[in-house]
């Protein structure tokens, strides 16, 4: 076996946990820190309308939602789980510096409103061009880095106890991240400026990007086993052609050494097993959709209605409106907890068995 071969098997395990999880911490708290104060942007330096500002961030985050799976179809597919992060780190660095920049350089944002009126002006179509662009970069980098970097983590790890460990800290750490985005970066972006509280998230994103590529060396390169899609179809299209045929081989459609001839005429078990295994979670799927919306609309009236309350903690302190979702990230990071510290290990000493996902 040659040195790369064994540099390669030698690659993975425990030694790159630190790694994965110091890049997910960085990357959580740059696109936290201007996600979750999007809209108070939108409407304080943007002169968006409350409605609208709403909307056009309720349409950002479905973008965000939308981008892993472009993100995960390039990795399972062409370029693997390693390039694919590395290079969507640095298109998100690129876009929370441009984004920086429309805070810092007054061209880029419209003039405030004057005190006491009604009259805004409105952003120009360069000023919402500068910083669609960077939002548009900044969805490019989470598409390749949000859920591919659980892919890449659990690959590295060839127990189910080890990859099932490693997913419960990758969720404390992305809600973790949340948390800290939502509180520290959000009260730094209304109390000291704008510029100041993004250009943290551009820190916390090169810091990322730094870990991971420093890093690089323990990491298992597995190669693209191409597209989850193009499989599915295969089993649906040799279903279809052979619908009224015999469950027989032909003897046409295996060559001498056992491979398919036709891939898209007759596909392995593993193929119709992975299809049937698809089907098995569309209702899930389905479910998590409703749930999705409802929790994304709740989000942005929440900022709408913090916006108008009164949110003065004593004299000298006032929560931002942004930092008001903290509350959901902060329970759902103690439960994490206790559920992987307590809940688990109670139950499997209890029945003799672990809890599923579901359960």
């Amino acid at each position: 076996m040659s040195q790369e071969s064994n540099t390669k098997r030698r690659g993975g395990g425990w030694m790159t946990f630190p790694f994965m999880i110091a890049t997910l911490l960085g990357l959580t708290i740059a696109s936290g820190g201007w996600l979750l104060n999007f809209i108070v942007y939108l409407i304080q330096e943007f002169n968006v309308k409350s409605i609208a500002a709403a909307q056009i961030n309720n349409i950002v985050n479905g973008c965000m939602c939308i981008a892993p799976v472009i993100g995960a179809v390039a990795a399972d597919s062409f370029f693997g789980t390693i390039p694919v992060i590395a290079v969507s780190a640095f298109f998100y660095l690129m876009g929370v510096s441009l984004l920086t920049l429309t805070a810092s350089v007054d061209s880029l944002r419209p003039n405030p409103c004057v005190t006491a009126s009604s009259l805004c002006q409105s952003p120009s179509t360069i000023q919402l061009g500068v910083l669609f662009t960077a939002i548009t970069l900044a969805a490019i980098g989470i598409g390749g880095t949000r859920f591919t970097l659980a892919t890449a983590g659990a690959n590295h790890f060839d127990k189910t106890k080890e990859q099932g460990s490693f997913f419960n800290w990758f969720f404390f750490t992305t809600y973790l991240g949340g948390a800290i985005s939502a509180t520290a970066i959000v009260y730094s972006e209304d109390n000291i400026s704008w510029t100041f509280g993004f250009g943290l998230c551009a820190a916390a994103n090169l810091f990322s990007f730094l870990v991971f590529i420093f890093g690089k060396r323990f990491y298992k390169h597995d190669k693209p086993l191409g597209s989850p899609f193009t499989s599915l179809l295969r089993v649906i299209f040799a279903a279809v052609l052979k619908r009224k045929a015999e469950a027989l081989k032909q003897e046409d459609e295996v060559k001498p050494d056992g491979t398919i001839r036709k891939s898209w005429r007759l596909c392995s078990v593993q193929q119709v097993e992975d299809f049937k295994a698809v089907i098995r979670i569309i209702p899930l799927t389905l479910a998590t959709i409703f749930l999705s919306i409802l929790i994304a609309i709740q989000l942005s009236l929440t900022i709408l209605q913090g916006l108008v309350m009164d949110r003065r903690l004593g004299p000298n302190f006032n929560i931002p409106a942004g930092s008001l979702q903290v509350i959901s990230l902060l329970s759902t990071c103690l439960f994490i907890i206790v559920n992987d510290r307590f809940l688990n290990l109670f139950y499997q000493k209890l029945t003799g068995k672990f809890l599923t996902p579901l359960q």
